[in-house]
């Protein structure tokens, strides 16, 4: 795989655009998977490192630091939660039956059986012991404290884009948030009904396509799309953007376009 799009660069910080499916770093089981961070040491060397992570299927900014120094004062931003970072997330909002991950939602619905445009989950998170690899909120006592805000941009009858806003940066804190309110990530393995596919025969009436029928997003639906740090040199704000993938605007193109006609 070449090198993902360079979005940022100056002497201090140097930011890609990482597609989906790419591991910032090494595999602990598999070594000889690809990932970001090999990609780059290749490229300029191990004075390059990152400063922070998305998971492996997240798209979106990854920020790299030149210098020791510019390490030092960019990670410093993240481990006192100062960086605010956005991510767009497309998800589907289950009805209760089928939302099996978390039968009782932190966040009530309206009258209308929505979400709050605007709704704050703040809960414990770790790892969940039963489920290698996933996280499980805690809903009084126990996990590390996380909080994310999310605001809805654009309803599309059962489908809603989300704009996230995580002040902490626990894993999988996005996720297992919005699973927990009851719109999980579109295509999440791990926190979403991974029977939910998002399909233009859903949408469209009199669909005449092909029999064998892709998705129009297959890979989880998250894109990492702001950043905003104080520059190690500047001292000053810098905000870092990030396109929307193209599938991720092949399903909203069509989401718009055929709003609320999905096949329930």
């Amino acid at each position: 795989m070449p090198l993902p799009p360079i979005i940022y660069e100056d002497d201090a910080l140097i930011a890609f655009d990482k597609p989906s499916g790419l591991l910032i770093a090494p595999d602990r089981w598999d070594k000889t998977r690809e990932n970001l961070m090999g990609l780059v040491h290749d490229k300029f060397g191990h004075t390059v490192a990152n400063v922070h992570r998305l998971d492996a299927d997240t798209s979106g900014i990854v920020l790299c630091t030149k210098t020791k120094p510019a390490l030092d004062f960019v990670s410093g931003q993240f481990q006192s939660k100062t960086v605010r970072k956005k991510y767009l997330a497309l998800t589907v909002l289950l009805p209760p039956e089928r939302a099996m991950k978390f039968p009782s939602p932190i966040v009530p619905r309206t009258t209308g059986g929505i979400l709050p445009e605007n709704f704050t989950v703040e809960t414990g998170l770790d790892h969940d012991n039963s489920n290698p690899g996933r996280m499980r909120v805690f809903r009084k006592r126990g996990g590390k404290p996380s909080l994310t805000e999310f605001t809805a941009l654009e309803h599309f009858g059962r489908y809603v884009l989300y704009e996230c806003r995580p002040i902490t940066g626990r894993t999988h804190q996005i996720r297992v948030h919005l699973a927990a309110a009851g719109a999980p990530c579109l295509n999440d393995p791990f926190y979403g009904d991974t029977t939910e596919l998002l399909l233009l025969s859903n949408l469209k009436r009199g669909y005449k396509g092909r029999a064998d029928e892709k998705p129009l997003i297959a890979r989880l639906a998250l894109h990492a799309s702001e950043l905003t740090i104080t520059h190690p040199l500047t001292r000053e704000p810098v905000t870092i953007h990030c396109e929307t993938p193209n599938d991720f605007k092949v399903a909203l193109k069509y989401l718009r376009k055929f709003p609320g006609r999905e096949k329930h």
